[in-house]
């Protein structure tokens, strides 16, 4: 029987991909790889850019998307049996790819390749690639050389390991609720949480970690004794303070044994520590610059950080009977706090934002801004909640009789166990001109949330925070399928820096907030009514609310991730350190148990090590971006679409091809500033 990751006509067969065929594809692509490698290495073979491509860049590229979909099911829907073949295929491909950067041969090989017999895409894509063969050991020598490739494969399973571990920590916990317990928790949580244990032959109402599940409980269950209950859990998950039958999951060795891999990793190539090799091809300049950044913005944001939290203990002890919260009551009491100053909650809210009709008003804005048409289609899909949709450009402005396809997705949106937790955009294959069929190989991406499921046959409903995350995972979906570069590397969101490329999704969300984009994905679950004005503006006036505080937490994670690799002994343990910052950054402690960090699985599994400040960096040049949107908003009220067709097209159109800063400048006319950022945070001191 055919191997499904050995096809590449069109798209990943999910629906037949089995673990067992796991290992003879990757077996067999990486022999392919290998050899082409030996071609386009051998001192006879021509330094041409094209016809290196046509050998060893097609190999490599087949390689890159049967484990990619392998990584994706591993992710999405984890079993014992693909955990098992993904690890055991994991040191051969990292082994591979390693060696693959360091090459001395190939290496040799761009450097000769002529500059002035590339176009701009490839002239990129080159001076990316020369910079990443000294990034990835080219220049050592002998045991220096050998102790990289070794450090490679122990990040990745250290990394994989790590997130393993999460995973499994936050699905082995389960606790059963008694209705009694559960008061003041919105209806439809109730009634998943009912329908959950009966699924199981259970009494009761269980209870989880999954996002869906957790915050409801945090914000809305009006018994301390069961949120104190679930914080716990939650915030020890993957650690020494956890239950003592879940330690088995704990991290903090992992921590340890990836930091010293990371330092070691740069002082072989010649850096101080990882910090500063990370920030080399990222729009930041040093460790130095990108800690002052946070450090002036966190001064910016504390007064109203205090502020938010003065308001919440007198609201505590005024009207709750909390004269002293602790951390499980801080998103009760902040949840309380808002119903009373706003008159909404956030159950009310989600009520009018059914999963379909969000989507229906996500695309229409998207093809209104940037000329595309989307529409549902057919796929080999990994769950029955998966769909899958095709973006083209529509016939009259391709100028043929049928619509041209530019990109394609997959969205897979809700909560589930054996399904990495959070939410993220990932690659499925690149925008490429073909060099080894002269064809246009459209982009494909995955759109993953973790969103709560339906129940008893009603659609899925979304908080507001829900819709911002997936307009969030669109802007990096866009960002990767409208792009118009035909040179891989550099197309989409591939050759973006690190720090630039949350700046489409970032963007996306501000849409979240323009009352003529959101009424129009709006539809009471029971009624079929829009989103009442006057609901929306309480969101609005409550848009802010809290918004230093939030901030200080995201500083304090990107801080503590900063000096984490710049100043930090990997030997000790990393809790000093965090309260360092906490007490540097933050307003709220948590308890001397909390060990968030062992979970943060962005810095020690999600490629975000010394990079987590790309979100407040990015988030300068997204607000700034979205203040021409602003600033030609049309007499409807509804965003310009000359101001989205230039966007489109310095931004997204360009993808990797040159600097993120010239794309913006393109775009902008001028450097970025951190005003609009202040300002769409409301954190703009009044005289």
């Amino acid at each position: 029987m055919t191997n499904p990751l050995l096809s590449f006509d069109d798209l990943p067969l999910f629906d037949q991909i089995r673990p067992e065929h796991v290992e003879p594809a990757i077996d067999q692509l990486l022999t392919r790889a290998n050899q082409a490698l030996e071609v386009v290495t051998a001192p006879t073979f021509a330094a041409s850019w094209d016809a290196m491509a046509r050998v060893l860049d097609v190999a490599t590229e087949q390689l890159s998307r049967a484990w990619g979909s392998v990584s994706h099911l591993n992710s999405v829907a984890d079993t014992p049996e693909l955990r098992a073949a993904f690890n055991a295929a994991l040191p051969k491909v990292t082994e591979f790819y390693t060696r693959l950067g360091a090459d001395e041969r190939l290496f040799a090989k761009y450097k000769a390749i002529a500059a002035e017999t590339l176009n701009p895409e490839q002239r990129q894509a080159h001076k990316n690639a020369l910079r990443n063969f000294v990034l990835g050991g080219a220049e050592l020598q002998g045991a220096a050389r050998e102790r990289f490739a070794a450090i490679q494969e122990l990040q990745a399973a250290a990394s994989q390991k790590f997130s393993e571990n999460a995973l499994d920590a936050t699905d082995a916990f389960a606790y059963y609720a008694t209705a009694e317990e559960l008061e003041g928790v919105p209806h439809d949580i109730v009634q998943a949480a009912q329908s959950s244990a009966q699924a199981e032959g259970q009494e009761g109402y269980k209870l989880t970690l999954k996002m869906p599940c957790y915050l409801p409980i945090m914000q809305f269950a009006n018994s301390s004794a069961l949120r104190e209950k679930l914080y716990r859990a939650y915030v020890t998950r993957a650690s020494s303070q956890a239950d003592e039958s879940a330690q088995k999951f704990d991290n903090s060795a992992l921590i340890n044994e990836l930091l010293a891999l990371r330092l070691e990793e740069a002082q072989l190539l010649g850096q101080a520590n990882f910090a500063a090799l990370s920030v080399i091809p990222k729009m930041a300049e040093s460790p130095d610059q990108v800690i002052s950044f946070l450090r002036d913005l966190a001064k910016r944001a504390k007064p109203f950080a205090e502020k938010d939290l003065a308001d919440m203990r007198a609201f505590a002890a005024e009207h709750l009977s909390l004269p002293d919260p602790q951390s499980w009551d801080w998103p009760y009491v902040s949840e309380k706090l808002k119903e009373a100053r706003y008159a909404f909650n956030e159950q009310e809210v989600k009520q009018y934002f059914p999963l379909p009709t969000v989507l229906d008003g996500l695309f229409k804005i998207v093809e209104t801004l940037f000329e595309v048409q989307i529409r549902e289609d057919h796929a080999p899909v990994w769950h029955e909640d998966v769909r899958f949709f095709r973006i083209q450009r529509p016939s009259a402005q391709s100028g043929d009789a049928t619509p041209t396809l530019v990109g394609q997705f997959y969205l897979d949106p809700t909560a589930r166990n054996g399904k990495r937790g959070g939410a993220w955009m990932d690659d499925v294959r690149a925008r490429w001109l073909r060099p080894d069929t002269h064809e246009l190989q459209t982009p494909v991406a995955h759109l993953v949330c973790n969103f709560a499921a339906s129940v008893a046959g009603r659609p899925a409903l979304l908080t507001h925070d829900d819709v911002t995350t997936l307009f969030h995972e669109f802007g990096h979906g866009l960002h990767h399928m409208l792009t118009q570069v035909n040179e891989k590397d550099v197309s989409g969101i591939s050759g973006v820096e690190w720090d630039a490329v949350e700046l489409p999704s970032q963007f996306m969300e501000n849409f979240c907030w323009e009352w003529n984009v959101l009424k129009n994905m709006t539809a009471h679950v029971d009624t079929d009514q829009p989103l009442p004005r006057a609901l929306f503006d309480k969101m609005l006036a409550a848009k802010n609310f809290q918004s230093g505080m939030q901030t200080l937490r995201q500083i304090e994670f990107s801080l503590f991730d900063m000096l984490l690799h710049s100043a930090h002994d990997p030997a000790q343990d990393i809790m000093p350190l965090l309260q360092q910052v906490r007490d540097e950054v933050a307003v709220l402690q948590p308890p001397t148990w909390s060990r968030t960090a062992h979970t943060f699985s962005h810095i020690f599994a999600g490629g975000y090590a010394a990079g987590y400040y790309s979100y407040k960096w990015a988030e300068v040049l997204s607000a700034d971006a979205y203040a021409a949107f602003e600033e030609t908003v049309g007499a409807d009220g509804l965003p310009s679409a000359e101001t989205g067709r230039r966007y489109r097209q310095a931004i997204l159109e360009a993808g990797g091809s040159r600097p993120a800063i010239e794309s913006f400048k393109a775009f902008r006319g001028r450097e970025p500033t951190l005003d609009a950022l202040l300002r769409h945070q409301g954190m703009v001191q009044t005289s």
